[in-house]
């Protein structure tokens, strides 16, 4: 497909890269000669320069022949304006980076007049990707699936685990708990695992299942599980503001320490129930002083990776249960975890997953629905898709021990009549059935037929 991509910042590059990779024709627009220069000389993209809400300089990117339009600048007006215009010269579909929570409603009031196929917001995403992980704080991430009724966890096999050296066909009779580990990460690299793999310790294991089996898992496993009722927030951002309402809405207490005094004000009027704190989070004699190792939970939230991830590790060394640590330079996120920071969250990666879950559909010969949610693992080493079975799609009712799959892959999970299935080799799907699949070494799945090796 031709994509243009207007804005070449963290967010536009990243998605520039990634769907290069994946074979479409991309341009990427930008007003900075320099960054545009330097992102079209790493990746295999056209680059235009000039103002992406201009009509002329859309012209000039080929937006009359464009399939797709992302608008991912760093200001939400420009954004709209970009897509509106697009829309006029013909784009097929505009997807826009919306980042103002006052514009919520209006958005979904005037989706269509805007000229909007799409919208994502990456901090709204980041914070409620953060909620999911303090609800059960032994899992270092959490993806769901089927509507929430099928979970991808990360969980550590630590020092001591149940799990060290048991071989996967044993689980049940370890962990007592219907799960399924779908993915294996190690030292040595990323595994999608069979019946006789054995796990070690320090590995990392996504498991899938079903909420209830979660739970029997995390207390058979005897892991961790402290109901989170206190949150520290450093840093004052947007995500900030997403995350704090959506925990002071679940009852918890929440305490926001932010630098910059105006930015403090915005928030206590419009967090009255949360404790504002103007001070630089990134001293230690601060975050003594307000209590660090008594909470229950700490995100850091600051603008830069480096601050986040020495912050985040001194909350760990206090002993705080829950750390999550925000980053935007993904490819050093192994380093990150590696140094002991807890979960992580990237509003770049988040972001980048939707808009390409959107792409690989619009891609799709079985239609726009084919794929219906995309999260990545390990780093985007690993990929767990949401496919929904369409009428044509093949080997409907056939045993899944018959069907042939191609390597590197794992169905996962079936969602039949809104009832969750853990697959076994007799396990079978129908039209209308989602069905979750877990691919690892670069395979680029648009649809379920994908996955068939015949």
């Amino acid at each position: 497909m031709n994509i243009i991509i207007v804005g070449d910042g963290k967010v536009g590059a990243a998605l520039a890269g990634q769907l290069a990779k994946e074979g479409h024709d991309v341009t990427i627009v930008d007003s900075n000669p320099k960054v545009l220069t330097d992102t079209a000389e790493q990746m295999d993209v056209m680059a235009v320069i000039g103002n992406g809400a201009s009509m002329a300089t859309l012209k000039e990117a080929g937006a009359g022949e464009a399939d797709v339009l992302i608008a991912a600048t760093s200001r939400d007006e420009v954004n709209l304006l970009t897509c509106l215009t697009a829309k006029k010269l013909g784009v097929g579909r505009t997807i826009a980076r919306i980042r103002n929570p006052e514009y919520s409603d209006q958005l979904v009031a005037m989706q269509e007049e805007l000229g909007l196929s799409m919208t994502v917001n990456p901090e709204q995403a980041a914070a409620e990707e953060a909620f999911r992980m303090l609800q059960f704080p032994s899992f270092l991430k959490r993806d769901s699936f089927a509507k929430g009724q099928v979970e991808i966890v990360a969980v550590p096999v630590g020092k001591g685990s149940k799990l060290a050296g048991i071989p996967l066909f044993k689980l049940y009779e370890i962990a007592g708990a219907n799960v399924l580990v779908c993915a294996v990460e190690r030292e040595d690299g990323v595994y999608v695992p069979s019946g006789g793999f054995t796990l070690q310790e320090g590995d990392t294991i996504y498991v899938t299942a079903g909420i209830q089996d979660l739970t029997k898992l995390v207390k058979n496993m005897g892991l961790v599980e402290k109901r989170i009722r206190s949150l520290m927030i450093i840093g004052g951002s947007r995500i900030a503001f997403y995350l704090a309402k959506r925990c002071l809405d679940s009852g918890m207490d929440v305490k926001i320490i932010e630098r910059d005094h105006e930015r403090c004000i915005q928030l206590a009027e419009t967090l009255p129930r949360a404790i504002v704190i103007e001070a630089d989070g990134s001293r230690h004699d601060i975050l003594a002083a307000e209590g660090l190792k008594s909470y229950d939970a700490v995100i850091t939230l600051t603008g830069m990776d480096e601050e986040n991830v020495v912050l985040s590790m001194l909350a760990s060394h206090v002993g705080v249960p829950k750390v999550i640590t925000k980053i935007n330079r993904m490819e050093y996120a192994d380093v990150f975890r590696k140094a002991g920071i807890g979960s992580i969250i990237s509003p770049k990666g988040l972001c980048g997953a939707h808009i390409l879950r959107y792409v690989r559909a619009m891609s799709s010969a079985s239609g726009e629905d084919s794929v219906l949610t995309l999260h990545t693992l390990v780093d985007g080493q690993v990929e767990a898709l949401e496919f929904l079975v369409g009428p044509e799609t093949r080997h409907q009712g056939e045993k899944l021990m018959d069907i042939p799959l191609h390597k590197g892959i794992l169905v996962s999970g079936i969602n039949h009549q809104g009832r969750s299935i853990l697959p076994r080799g007799d396990s079978s799907f129908a039209a209308g059935d989602t069905i979750v699949v877990v691919t690892a070494g670069g395979r680029r799945l648009s649809s379920l037929d994908d996955i068939f090796a015949d």
